[in-house]
């Protein structure tokens, strides 16, 4: 399904006329909230079981472990076999593995009980954001007899964005459903999206990669993690799962701790809502300096907005850093994202997609288990230290191992905004 683009500067607009794209976009949007309600769910459902947010924190870390080690290999198995295969026994599995956690925890089962029921539940989760934009890359994409459309640097935008708004509904919705309706109700909800969204976005066919394609690329068939700036991005999206997780216990402790639990939706949306905001500019500008400059100003920033969390006792200062800590995420997300495009060869990108992905969740679920014991010891305070120690040292390896995340074929072209595509600019 190729796409004919005349305006040299294609927006978002132009992107959702193309042929059969929403067709996958919705129900990818449903299937992909898992990897944003999952986490929080099972922190607020076993913390309300157990009173402890170190134990809620040990079965969100073993969902994020599960997921971090399964997820390349999903990605691997939709490049060699299709997405409908990989998908329809993975979200049936998703599905009946949360629904049992759910029962365990309500049921006050030990830990033990609860950890072996979470990691099928991180194993399964559908790996639908890698696999919608490896369908965007099979419309758009190069491929033999057709050039790459111009439209393919704003898909890589959007996706970005639709991730940041992934982030601000799933969260919220959570949370939302479980001060509000009942302590399971988060993450009964987000078996059923996953279930109904994932069924209906293995459903169209008519878009997704081919095995074919895949198996049709130059070269011979190699792992994304052999390619050495995949390494290294995957190493720094830990930070950012850091941050995610380190928000999510952080921000839960602080609410009760100033006995107004209801307001931790309102800061985890205010922070996440700075993410999507961040995340339409930097798709919307055409930029001058290269994706891995913009990599490593975005973990500057969040390094540095991320230092003061602990400092402050206020709603309204805590919401306003948080918000200034979620703008500085998209720029880090996106120009890691960027870079997959120009390191990886297609017949490796779903996997080099969920290798990044693995690596929030298992950032993730390190935070949240040392975030949930800091809270528990020590108050809410030092649980926000885990989101700076994530970073920075997420940082320190990107700013020592940047030369590794140049492409390998100089004379290719990167993303510089949406719309905009020019010479390779690696700084």
């Amino acid at each position: 399904m190729a796409s004919t683009v005349s305006d040299p500067r294609p927006g978002y607009g132009q992107l959702l006329r193309t042929p059969g794209a929403w067709t996958f976009l919705l129900p990818g949007f449903a299937a992909r909230q898992p990897f944003a309600m999952l986490t929080i769910g099972i922190v607020l459902l076993v913390q309300h079981t157990t009173g402890s947010y170190g134990s809620a924190g040990v079965v969100a870390a073993v969902t994020g472990v599960s997921m971090a080690l399964f997820a390349p290999q999903t990605g691997k198995l939709a490049d060699r076999f299709g997405q409908r295969a990989v998908l329809l026994p993975g979200v049936l599995v998703h599905t009946a593995s949360v629904t049992a956690l759910t029962a365990l925890a309500l049921a006050d089962a030990p830990l033990w009980a609860l950890c072996a029921a979470a990691v099928p539940a991180g194993a399964s989760v559908p790996q639908v954001g890698p696999m919608v934009r490896a369908r965007w890359a099979a419309i758009l994409g190069a491929a033999p007899g057709r050039k790459a459309s111009p439209l393919m640097s704003t898909a890589a935008a959007f996706e970005s964005v639709t991730d940041e708004f992934t982030f601000v509904v799933g969260p919220v919705l959570a949370t939302a459903l479980c001060t509000g309706v009942h302590p399971s109700a988060g993450l009964l909800a987000e078996a059923g999206l996953t279930l109904v969204g994932g069924l209906l976005f293995a459903a169209r066919r008519g878009t997704q990669p081919t095995v074919r394609d895949a198996a049709s690329d130059a070269g011979p068939r190699t792992s994304a993690l052999s390619v050495p700036g995949v390494r290294v991005l995957a190493v720094a999206f830990l930070g950012i799962g850091a941050v995610f997780g380190g928000m999510q216990v952080s921000l839960t402790a602080f609410s009760e701790e100033i006995g107004r639990p209801g307001v931790n939706g309102l800061l985890y949306g205010v922070f996440a809502a700075g993410n999507m905001l961040a995340g339409i500019v930097c798709g919307a500008v055409a930029w001058k300096s290269g994706p891995r400059r913009r990599l490593l100003i975005g973990y500057a920033a969040l390094t540095l907005t991320a230092s003061g969390l602990w400092a402050l006792h206020s709603v309204p200062l805590l919401a306003g850093l948080g918000l200034l800590v979620g703008l500085s995420i998209a720029p880090a997300l996106i120009g890691g994202y960027t870079l997959v495009e120009d390191l990886v060869p297609g017949s490796a990108r779903t996997e080099a997609f969920t290798w990044l992905t693995g690596a929030v969740a298992l950032g993730q679920a390190a935070a949240v288990t040392v975030a949930g014991r800091l809270a528990d010891a020590h108050g809410a305070s030092a649980g926000f230290v885990v989101p700076l120690v994530g970073t920075a040292l997420a940082l320190v390896t990107l700013v020592t191992l940047r030369s590794r995340l140049t492409p390998s074929a100089p004379e290719r072209v990167v993303a510089r905004g949406i719309g905009h595509r020019g010479p390779v600019t690696v700084d």
